[in-house]
């Protein structure tokens, strides 16, 4: 509006339509949209280094649009590493090539190079800009792993001094904070991120940022039993008004937050009777893998509470939805297929097949272990690991069960099951010093709760034994 011929504005309108990291390519309307402002920026772009930003960015536009982005994406990697080779000096092309790169990261290779590659580069923008919001942002979802997270605590922590009230900035160092299990420091942020969403509606709708904080917010609640906490943002998720900001991370956490709920606390009746599609005004035939989440628990729910045709018809219904998933995206069908494995799997054992069941199991967990968590949620909504850890205690294999939860452990550190099913698998194994280890931890992760859950009675009086 300022100035007509100023190439960036046209450029940066374009770019806004693209998110690597997300699972919402643009519509057709923004895409055609994007070319057009392209070609704007193209007319106005008068010297190479200003065409390298156009070029970079066409390159995802050239590709088309297709059933799959992901010849985008690698065109849009591809755009800005020729950006970034020709100007290495321009910090806003490294940065653009670091958000690039993640964008076509293969979720098998758990060498985590690409993710490697794009860290380094972003912190190597943060030796020089110190307070570089896009490089403090990339480091982050570049060591959003296991294995790499420790490396990105200096840098969440000074995030969450260099961003504005920005609800997704204030948000971001929790990727970090919940890799790690710090949940003190997640919840504070949570808090933070989803007060600032509500202060900054889009359009008049509730933004994704502000359920995407809560989805968070919720899952470190349930962590340290402080289930009265998270008894209250699913009583604040539900008074939400509409309209909403349509979008997966909101679609997530209206379907998550009350299956965690109901799961994380083994209240199997309830999953099984968790209401489908709420709120009902929420376009749910867009986002199939989200609905998923709750048929998963309900068929989790009905298989452990001894509701075997109740279990069955939610499992087909799972079936259906796994199917649409992965039309419209492998990653999202593969994780829906590790729920309905393993929902599966415990109905097989409400029915007495033992061998089928492990079987069972042991294929969730090993497909779930081939794959990434998304950034769109904490963690799973019930780890895969974890249930075959419940499956192997509850079949007496004590020392299989403890490997299982360990397992669990590595993906989500200070997780509340995993740590009582770690210490409970050891004391059964005849392992009294890893049992009063990870008892100890778990009394250590919930010194806040504000609720007396079984499992922490059990560790509290199985430690005073010890003495």
């Amino acid at each position: 509006d300022a100035d007509d011929e100023c190439w960036m504005g046209y450029w940066g309108q374009a770019m806004t339509y693209v998110h690597p990291l997300w699972s919402d390519p643009p519509p057709e309307q923004k895409f055609e949209r994007g070319q057009a402002l392209l070609e704007e920026a193209r007319q106005r772009a008068l010297d190479p280094h200003a065409l390298a930003y156009v070029e970079a960015l066409s390159a995802y536009y050239d590709a088309g649009r297709t059933g799959s982005e992901r010849p985008n994406l690698e065109g849009f990697e591809a755009g800005w590493r020729s950006a970034h080779e020709a100007y290495e000096q321009d910090p806003e092309i490294a940065a653009f090539y670091a958000l690039a790169q993640l964008g076509t990261v293969d979720t098998r290779d758990k060498s985590y190079a690409k993710q490697r590659q794009a860290g380094s580069l972003a912190e190597g923008i943060l030796e020089f800009i110190p307070d570089h919001p896009g490089a403090h942002h990339y480091v982050i979802h570049a060591y959003d792993n296991p294995v790499l997270a420790s490396e990105a605590v200096d840098v969440a922590r000074s995030y969450g001094r260099v961003a504005p009230e920005n609800p997704h900035a204030l948000h971001m160092p929790t990727h970090t904070f919940t890799r790690l299990g710090l949940w003190d420091e997640s919840i504070d942020w949570n808090i933070r991120s989803a007060q600032a969403a509500l202060d900054q509606p889009v359009g008049g709708h509730t933004t994704m940022h502000y359920f995407h904080a809560l989805d968070y917010l919720a899952y470190a609640y349930l962590q340290q039993a402080r289930d009265l906490m998270a008894d209250e943002v699913l009583i604040e998720l539900r008074g939400v008004e509409p309209p909403y900001q349509a979008h997966i991370a909101s679609a997530y956490t209206f379907a998550a937050v009350p299956a965690r709920l109901a799961l994380e606390r083994h209240d199997w009746e309830s999953a099984a009777e968790l209401k489908t599609r709420e709120p009902a005004d929420y376009p749910w035939d867009a986002s199939p893998a989200t609905e998923a989440i709750t048929w998963f628990a309900r068929a989790l729910g009905a298989a452990r509470s001894g509701q075997s045709a109740e279990a069955q018809t939610s499992l087909e219904t799972l079936a259906a939805l796994q199917e649409k998933a992965a039309s419209g995206s492998p990653y999202w069908g593969t994780q829906v297929e590790v729920q309905r494995l393993s929902a599966l799997a415990w109905l097989q054992l409400a029915q007495g097949d033992e061998e089928g069941a492990l079987q069972t199991m042991h294929s969730a967990a090993e497909l779930e272990s081939s794959t990434e968590k998304h950034p769109v949620t904490p963690g799973e909504v019930l780890p895969a690991n974890e249930l075959l850890g419940d499956m192997l205690l509850e079949l007496g294999y004590s020392a299989e069960a403890r490997v299982a939860y360990e397992r669990a452990l590595e993906r989500g550190p200070n997780r509340y099951i995993s740590l009582f099913g770690a210490g409970r698998a050891a004391e059964l194994a005849g392992q009294p010093d890893a049992a009063a280890r990870y008892y100890g931890l778990l009394l250590e992760l919930t010194r806040q709760a504000d609720t007396e859950r079984e499992g922490l009675r059990h560790a509290r009086e199985y430690l005073d034994d010890q003495m």
